[in-house]
């Protein structure tokens, strides 16, 4: 009787440990290959391609799982689905904001936010941060808003005798704040999209804390400028008042997309499903995988806003620019998006996420709310991508924290903030390196990005901080 029970035992025991076998084998070679691809750069021709590295990982997850081919394309539509707001969200809110530089919104916005905050260095300071904050709002990616507004602001900057590395800092900061900044936020509709829920509540919660980040580096910047005086020619003449009333049409398409924004999130009005000729065009999308993307209420938003920008002549004459220009700003991050989706979908469809999920029940939640942070941080670190860190561990995180019982909405909030202070800390911040590039190349200076990603910390500690209260009090 006993060998028979040794026997039994014995057979449960080999079938576990294959069962477990074949899990780490499931999920070690894929994201392996994943990091491996993505970190060696001396890997020939796909060494450092993070888009590269996320097919080859979902490719390696589908062959390992035994996905049949058929399962295999079902799954990458799905994954793709899956972020289908967030690419989006990118697509059209690039081509929106380059319609807006063409508008000659952006200027406008600067222009005024100089005259408000008046003809000093800290005021100048002020508006640079709001206006690339904005510009990253619109554009949903730092490296695009620190492209488009870079050129507008480099000079000024240099002209108060403001160091290379802290023009970089203030580019940088003000860029990817904006990047996370509501109401059109890639890192809040990633989370959101990743663990599978509304966005809405996310966005408010988001206002706030994103708002607190903006207001302390623009007070940490100040010491930049520390008594020093404007120098004439940088000083406005003109009040506020005189500029709207002089160029208040450029800011038309705009006062559309903040209008239909907050009637929704501070009305709850949704003019999408409140009006009939609206509803009767999106609806039908609603059953299209990844065109169904396009039905969500801030980048339909975004679409009427673009649309109302047509409407004049300057835009429309340049729609080519316009589209080609908004396009390329984005190309990279969509691209991204568009592998890590593919990733995304395989993992799911593999089973993966589920059986992350109940083999980390009996873990401590501290333990794995610690864990996740940091590898969120290094991968944001190691790739420079927000996109990068939070489809490879929010994928399998989120489900963990969820059976954890931490608030889904909690889960998103501290993943998008997590991620957005990975991104741009040493050594390897991509955005910083385009910054450094863009002041290098206008000044003819040479800029450490390494200084600049220094420089930067205090924002990207403030934001791992968020993210943690996130997951630790709610």
């Amino acid at each position: 009787m006993r060998s028979k029970q040794k026997e039994y035992l014995y057979r449960i025991s080999c079938t576990n440990l294959k069962k477990w076998g074949n899990f780490m084998l499931e999920i070690i070679v894929p994201l392996l290959l994943l990091f491996t691809i993505a970190l060696v750069k001396q890997i020939p021709v796909i060494g450092g391609n993070i888009k590269i590295a996320l097919l080859v990982a979902a490719l390696s997850s589908a062959i390992i799982s035994g996905l049949a081919p058929l399962e295999t394309l079902l799954a990458f539509i799905d994954g793709i689905d899956r972020l289908s707001w967030v690419i989006m969200l990118s697509i059209f809110g690039s081509i929106y904001a380059e319609s807006q530089v063409r508008l000659g919104a952006m200027d406008t916005t600067l222009i005024g936010l100089r005259s408000v905050f008046g003809n000093s260095p800290k005021g100048l300071i002020a508006a640079i941060f709001i206006t690339l904050i904005i510009a990253g709002s619109f554009l949903g990616d730092a490296i695009a808003a620190a492209t488009v507004i870079g050129f507008l602001v480099i000079n000024s900057l240099n002209e108060l005798k403001v160091k290379p590395e802290q023009i970089g800092m203030i580019i940088l900061v003000g860029a990817s704040i904006g990047s996370i900044m509501p109401p059109i936020s890639q890192g809040v509709f990633l989370s959101s999209s990743l663990i599978g829920i509304d966005p809405g509540p996310v966005i408010k919660i988001a206002y706030i804390t994103v708002s607190i980040g903006a207001l302390i580096a623009i007070f940490e910047s100040f010491r930049f400028v520390k008594g020093r005086k404007m120098p004439e020619h940088l000083k406005t003449t003109q009040s506020i008042s005189s500029i709207l009333k002089e160029r208040w049409m450029t800011l038309v398409p705009l006062g559309v997309l903040v209008a239909i924004v907050i009637a929704n999130t501070g009305f709850d009005y949704n003019i999408f499903a409140e009006w009939t000729i609206f509803s009767a065009i999106l609806n039908p999308l609603m059953e299209i995988p990844i065109l169904q993307g396009i039905t969500f209420q801030v980048v339909s938003a975004i679409i009427i806003a673009l649309l109302v920008s047509f409407l004049f002549p300057i835009v429309r004459k340049e729609t080519k620019g316009v589209l080609k220009g908004g396009l390329i700003k984005v190309s990279q991050t969509v691209q991204i998006q568009l592998c890590a989706g593919v990733m995304v979908g395989v993992f799911y469809a593999s089973g993966l996420i589920e059986q992350v999920a109940v083999l980390t029940e009996g873990l401590a939640a501290s333990m794995v709310k610690v864990g996740g942070a940091i590898s969120m941080v290094i991968v944001g670190m190691l790739t420079g991508s927000q996109t990068t860190a939070q489809s490879v561990i929010v994928t399998f995180l989120g489900p963990i924290l969820e059976n954890m019982s931490v608030d889904p909405t909690f889960i998103a909030i501290g993943a998008s903030h997590i991620a957005a202070a990975g991104q741009n800390m040493p050594p390897v911040g991509l955005t910083a390196f385009v910054v450094c590039g863009l002041i290098g190349g206008i000044l003819n200076r040479q800029v450490d990005p390494l200084k600049v990603m220094v420089l930067a910390l205090p924002n990207s500690f403030y934001f791992l901080m968020v993210g943690l209260i996130a997951w630790f009090i709610f």
